[in-house]
């Protein structure tokens, strides 16, 4: 295809992310078709979108980096021309598409996947010692599949991916089938829960499946053998972990919850779609990694069922993940959240109050601080409304908003239904954490529980 290096102009872009996504169109659908070799690093992949023009569309722009363009056909005809950018793909279909109407773009590409670089270190897929790991939050997606990367775009998946035998594939989603390929082993998984791109991930390893009772959703860890025995210790919470969200927060949004302990270690442990993926250095089997555990399990309700519409609101994802390890300290009669807020409270004063946490800037956007000052903005509505009142906006957040995005105001008016209140009244007690950089006290309320 024919490289250019013009920049495509998207006044309507994230300004935390400018380069990516296009809202000209949405898409509906990836139908996503990768052969894979762990040996080589090669990928030989198809991606079959299903898009749904906003305007009129005289061409169709793709999120694709650091991969090589075969063929694009629009509707079952070639395209008149696809020219191929530093971050993108932009088709020219044969004919223009009216807005309105539902489309699909075929895409045929190959090369070797690498992770992006990104203010935020290398994101997408990665290599590891021995298989793959995708970790694409927030625009790492286009360095694997063609894509829509907003937050906001969400769509549903299937994925048909073929690995050597000796590999086990993890995607998100349902696993429909497994079967032996010429090249290996194909693995086919769909989702059928609309999925923000960021979220969509491939694991492979070889790995060892254990399942979890106990649990009235399935739950399945994937681990290096060697680990199973601490595997199944550290993750042994998790059915009582999704017995307390499901309380707090309302029913679990997916069918089942996956687990991949991978057996290289990481930084961080990281969410995906029904998913979490965990370093070999947080299994200990003594326990040591449980508030993490409880963060990304948080993630499946905040972050990946309600997902922010724009990057500047992370603390939606961050700040409720980072109280639901609180809650889950206080349920199994450690520290209570009372406690913790303070703790952290004394915290922030050591650090430097120029953080706006409504509006970080790109580059703060995962600071500690968006994720502390978050959840005690969190804790701050909880002893003004109570309990009864506070965890019922927090079921009127996910049960309203399941599977698709929301806005701050979206919580605020939860939050101001189940207190009968006004939204004005809530977002004054949020405004000193949130929309202004210094640390306020905590009001004074009802204990938490």
């Amino acid at each position: 295809m024919k490289p250019t290096n013009a920049v495509t102009s998207n006044p309507d872009a994230d300004p935390y992310t400018p380069h990516s996504g296009d809202r000209r169109w949405s898409a509906r659908h990836y139908d996503l078709r990768l052969g894979y070799r762990v040996a080589t690093n090669r990928l030989d992949a198809t991606a079959t979108v299903t898009g749904h023009a906003v305007e009129d569309l005289d061409r169709i722009v793709l999120d694709l980096h650091g991969l090589t363009v075969d063929r694009v056909d629009v509707d079952g005809t070639r395209a008149r021309k696809a020219s191929t950018g530093t971050h993108k793909t932009t088709v020219t279909p044969a004919a223009p598409i009216a807005a309105g109407t539902e489309f699909t773009v075929h895409v045929r590409y190959h090369g070797t996947p690498h992770p992006l670089r990104s203010p935020w270190g290398q994101i997408g897929w990665e290599e590891l010692t021995d298989g793959v790991i995708v970790a694409a939050q927030p625009t790492g997606a286009p360095s694997w599949f063609p894509c829509n990367d907003r937050p906001d775009d969400k769509a549903t998946y299937r994925f048909e991916i073929t690995a050597e035998a000796a590999y086990d594939v993890v995607a998100n989603g349902d696993l429909l089938g497994r079967e032996r390929a010429r090249a290996g082993t194909t693995w086919t998984y769909a989702t059928t829960e609309p999925m923000a791109t960021y979220l969509a991930t491939v694991q492979i390893g070889r790995y060892r499946t254990t399942k979890l009772r106990g649990s009235l959703v399935p739950v399945t860890l994937h681990h290096p053998a060697g680990l199973a025995s601490a595997a199944r210790t550290d993750f042994g919470q998790v059915p009582d972990m999704l017995a307390l969200y499901a309380d707090r927060f309302g029913p679990y949004p997916f069918a089942a919850y996956g687990v991949v302990v991978t057996d290289d270690e990481l930084e961080i442990p990281l969410e995906a779609h029904g998913l979490a993926v965990f370093g070999r250095n947080h299994v200990d089997g003594e326990h040591g990694t449980d508030r993490l555990i409880a963060h990304e399990l948080a993630h499946q309700w905040f972050g990946n069922s309600v997902t922010v519409t724009r990057w500047r609101d992370i603390w939606l994802h961050e700040g409720f993940a980072c109280y639901a390890e609180w809650l889950w300290s206080e349920h199994r009669g450690g520290d209570t959240a009372d406690v913790l807020a303070d703790r952290y409270r004394q915290g922030l004063l050591g650090h430097r109050q120029d953080l706006v946490v409504a509006d970080p800037g790109a580059a703060d956007m995962f600071d500690d601080r968006v994720y502390k000052r978050g959840a005690l903005a969190l804790h701050a509505v909880r002893r003004t409304v109570g309990d009864d009142a506070f965890f019922a906006g927090l079921r009127t957040v996910t049960g309203r908003h399941q599977h698709g995005s929301v806005r701050p105001d979206d919580v605020l008016d939860a939050f101001a239904g189940a207190a009968g209140t006004s939204v004005e009244a809530v977002r004054a007690v949020t405004a000193p954490w949130i929309d202004e950089p210094g640390v306020p006290p905590l009001p004074a309320g009802p204990s938490a529980r």
